[in-house]
């Protein structure tokens, strides 16, 4: 029997959330006062704030300077929609799907915009086997999955020689993961996730490659306005210096920049990494050394950083969705895990944020009243 009484220690932030994401640590809201607020956002202030958020994360994540990178609208699902709608139907699609949000692209594909695409998918906790798709059709896949917590181990199996393109949403992968840049035509991402940055903008970056797509193709369905990345078959050019489809928040943008200041402090990408990994690292040695709890991922090697998926694998859980609901209602009630149930369309467990924003610390205090969550429900 594990020990009942309650740990002493608790998180100094019990923000675990998978989105929105924990703020980094030395977050203020003071910090978002130089915001200009009330102005346009075209006016040379806004814009100049715009570019620097597109020219800092450039240089953070290392994205190549013939790559163009814009602000756009509706978080990370917005960027992906644009992606799809603005360049599938060129050439046969490969949608790939291991967990929900990778699921409903390949709904909108087929549903939506009615392409005979051909649809790859594995289990939750499983990946499917990305070697053995042809490339030379345009490929659709996230790279990391925020709702089943298994990601691409790396890009090598994407031939450099490629006729079709690949477009990644990587939400969850940015800044916690190392991007390989040439194996990718189109990355999305928010900045909701890995920097904990507020809702509602979503980010798109295009290789060569996928700007030439949108130069010489043009999609036989009508596109909304918000989604319009060419005009008289001519790239949008300014969408990747800051003038953005809609009005952003000014206020969100300088959040951004603030969190991008913050991650340039703690290493850049290479110490963002390894905030995560060693976040990760604490739950998987938690699982390993108890034998109730185990990591959604089957494969260690497709196992995320970002988003863990865990599940409970004692016998003695006769209903797991209703166990694993009434443990995350016991951490929220007492203060030390908030948003840690697993994702409505996922298997029954939870799911822990290990992103860079979160603090080791904090996972390793979070832990143990994991086990005593886990003891007093089975008690109860």
């Amino acid at each position: 029997m594990l020990d009942t009484i309650k740990p002493a220690a608790r998180p100094a932030n019990p923000r675990f959330s998978s989105g929105p994401c924990a703020k980094y640590p030395s977050f203020t809201l003071q910090q978002l006062e130089s915001a200009p607020l009330g102005r346009s956002h075209r006016a040379a202030v806004g814009k100049d704030k715009l570019k620097a958020a597109i020219e800092e994360t450039r240089d953070l994540l290392g994205v190549p300077a013939d790559y163009l990178i814009g602000i756009v609208p509706a978080s990370d699902t917005g960027a992906v929609e644009m992606a799809m709608w603005n360049l599938l139907g060129a050439r046969p699609v490969t949608m790939v799907a291991w967990e929900s949000f990778g699921a409903g692209w390949v709904t909108d594909v087929v549903k939506q915009l009615k392409l005979e695409a051909t649809v790859k998918t594995a289990d939750y906790g499983e990946i499917v086997d990305m070697a053995t798709l042809d490339y030379d059709t345009d490929v659709v896949f996230t790279w990391n999955g925020t709702t089943s917590g298994v990601r691409m181990p790396s890009g090598d199996m994407i031939p450099d020689t490629r006729a079709g393109l690949t477009i990644s949403d990587a939400t969850s992968a940015a800044f916690a993961q190392d991007l390989p840049w040439d194996k990718l035509d189109v990355t999305t991402f928010s900045w909701q996730k890995v920097l904990g940055g507020e809702a509602a903008h979503g980010m798109i970056i295009l290789s060569p490659r996928a700007v030439a797509r949108l130069e010489s193709y043009a999609p036989a369905w009508p596109l909304p306005k918000i989604f319009r990345l060419t005009k008289g078959g001519k790239l949008i050019d300014g969408i990747f210096r800051g003038e953005t489809i809609n009005t952003p928040s000014m206020l969100a943008v300088e959040d951004y920049l603030h969190a991008l200041a913050w991650a340039r402090s703690e290493g850049g990408l290479k110490g963002l990494i390894a905030r995560a990994d060693a976040n990760a690292q604490a739950v998987f040695d938690f699982c390993a050394a108890n034998d109730w709890i185990d990591n959604l991922a089957a494969d260690p090697a497709t196992r995320s950083n970002t988003s863990v998926c865990l599940k409970f694998t004692d016998a003695r859980i006769t209903d797991g969705a209703a166990f694993a609901k009434a443990v995350a209602k016991r951490l929220e009630a007492e203060g030390v895990a908030y948003d840690i149930g697993a994702y409505r369309d996922a298997p029954a467990g939870l799911r822990i944020w290990c992103g860079g924003t979160v603090e080791t610390t904090d996972v390793e205090a979070l832990l143990p009243w994991l086990a005593w969550a886990f003891e007093a429900e089975l008690n109860a």
